[in-house]
């Protein structure tokens, strides 16, 4: 028998604010040039580092603790590290977009190589993590038939207002705000590879008419954990998930990579 390969806990993180066809989301374009899902549209996310591992004095999440902290502060960091996105408090006031954008310039570079990590620059600049803006929205793990497996938990934030969003030019090379339809049309055109996740997660938050139903959306969807089963069919990969999930449907047919999901 195969022994299936370890998973890596990673968090990603959709950022979510007010556009004026409706609610938009922060996707990246990952680079071509890595191994996972190159040139894929995704959310910002990766996998969990050490440095997250925050003292809770450094979180603005009462009760918040363990794994559940751990994962909310990976997701605040890869949005800081992919987007320039930082969801922080000083002094009880979130970080403006211009502080954002100068802490970018300090200190990305060094968390993107490990000479910090994210908790050695709320120390220096006298941060807070505002890791109570985050909400759990899914969690998916990697099918068992796959070499590269992920244990991924999906949150979902409101973006702080006047921040703007700087790509890294490592993993992501393009940083864009799309509403749900938009980035599905991309995916559907074929000018951008959308994974299975993504367009399930999408389809939750295409509804939203703005910023606050897409979070009253993100509450109300169950986190439960999804490893799809999978199966080769004719014409493309059947795969099945759970129905308590509550994704639109429980079973969908893949004709290719990235191609859309479609109901069966």
């Amino acid at each position: 028998m195969t022994v299936p390969s370890p998973t890596r806990l990673a968090a990603t993180i959709l950022l979510v604010r007010d556009g004026t066809e409706g609610v938009e989301i922060s996707m990246v374009v990952r680079n071509r040039k890595i191994a996972f899902a190159p040139g894929a549209l995704v959310f910002p996310g990766g996998s969990v580092d050490e440095g997250d591992q925050v003292a809770d004095e450094l979180a603005d999440g009462d009760g918040i603790m363990g794994d559940a902290l751990t994962l909310r502060v990976a997701a605040i960091r890869e949005a800081f590290e992919e987007c320039g996105v930082l969801l922080a408090r000083r002094d009880g006031e979130l970080v403006s977009g211009a502080e954002a954008a100068r802490m970018v310039s300090d200190w990305r570079e060094k968390l993107e190589s490990d000479e910090v990590s994210i908790a050695d620059i709320a120390r220096a600049e006298g941060l807070t993590l505002a890791v109570d803006l985050v909400l759990p929205f899914a969690h998916w793990i990697t099918p068992e038939a796959e070499k590269k497996r992920f244990d991924t938990h999906f949150f979902v934030a409101m973006a702080p207002e006047g921040h703007v969003l700087d790509q890294d030019g490592g993993e992501a090379v393009e940083a864009v705000w799309l509403t749900p339809k938009a980035a599905m049309a991309e995916g559907r055109a074929g000018t951008k590879a959308l994974m299975f996740p993504t367009w399930l997660n999408l389809q939750v938050l295409e509804g939203a008419k703005d910023a606050a139903a897409a979070m009253e959306l993100a509450r109300a969807h169950p986190v439960v954990t999804v490893m799809p089963d999978f199966k080769k069919v004719e014409g493309g990969i059947e795969l099945r998930i759970p129905a308590e999930a509550k994704y639109a449907h429980a079973a969908y047919l893949i004709t290719g990579f990235a191609a859309e999901p479609q109901p069966i």
